[in-house]
């Protein structure tokens, strides 16, 4: 039997001057408690930041919802579809930035860099430098565990922990890509935002970042170019090129991306351990 798919799950964020999160924290909960979704949604003085699950209906009301607001009229959420709820509980949350990077004088909302779309992403790709004839590097701002599940052929891979650390690591290879066009990229294109900006401000004179990630990206134009799948932060770890949830698994004990050949081990006990745990108490041990 073909699974019904008939959970919408959405992603969507706008940079905007949010001076009212508090007020509108309880409103948020009571609606997404009311029309049954589950997920996350972020709240900053810099915007908003959502991860949401339900009917078609509740997703619609919702979106419906938000965009009555002027400050998010025109927000796009990206969709994909499962046979189950993806999250356990509905959260939402008040932040100091909606995707962490420390760097308070970067504000999209002023004005972002350059983007570019998957269409002509793809093309540049195909072709093998921009319409200016300049190589194209595309450079992952997403973690390194993150990467480690998929991400572009020949990419930039700085092996990051977290997003905070981008800006002093791209700051000290900036002389390496003088003459080559960057493509900044992460799963829905909101550390894009803060990136591409940052790299503008250190010199970097041709950094685009790509409209809406690599999930806008595979919903455009497939995985071309693309190897592997794209990690999630909900149930199905992973989406493939098709959208579609895969057999990846994470670990919730050490929290390592676990592939479907790790899940065969007899150190994978899901809720509980997997190779990478065994292999960190062996270093361990050995260490001590």
């Amino acid at each position: 039997m073909q699974p019904s798919n008939n959970i919408v799950n959405i992603s969507a964020y706008k940079f905007i001057t949010f001076d009212d999160t508090e007020a509108k924290r309880p409103v948020y909960r009571a609606l997404c408690e009311e029309l049954g979704l589950k997920g996350t949604i972020l709240l900053s003085p810099e915007g908003i930041n959502l991860f949401l699950a339900g009917t078609r209906e509740a997703i619609d009301r919702f979106v419906a919802f938000l965009r009555s607001d002027p400050r998010f009229a025109d927000i796009e959420p990206k969709e994909s579809f499962s046979d189950r709820q993806p999250f356990t509980k509905m959260l939402v949350k008040l932040k100091r930035e909606i995707i962490t990077m420390k760097m308070p004088l970067i504000k999209p909302e002023l004005g972002r860099a350059p983007a570019v779309p998957a269409q002509t992403l793809k093309r540049w790709l195909d072709q093998g430098h921009d319409d200016e004839g300049r190589p194209v590097v595309m450079m992952d701002t997403r973690n390194a565990f993150e990467v480690d599940v998929g991400t572009f052929e020949n990419t930039l891979d700085y092996r990051i922990d977290k997003f905070s650390e981008f800006p002093e690591i791209v700051a000290q290879h900036k002389d390496e890509l003088a003459d080559k066009t960057v493509v900044t990229f992460c799963t829905g294109g909101i550390r894009c935002e803060k990136a591409a900006i940052h790299m503008q401000n250190v010199g970097y004179d041709h950094v685009y970042q790509l409209e809406g990630g690599i999930l806008k990206y595979f919903e455009e134009v497939g995985g071309d170019h693309y190897r592997g799948d794209c990690f999630v932060f909900d149930y199905r770890t992973a989406l493939n090129p098709k959208l579609e949830a895969t057999d990846t698994k994470q670990c919730f004990a050490c929290r390592a991306v676990v592939t479907p050949r790790e899940q065969l081990s007899p150190w994978y006990v899901p809720g509980k351990s997997c190779p990478h745990c065994r292999k960190e108490m062996r270093e361990e041990t050995q260490a001590a």
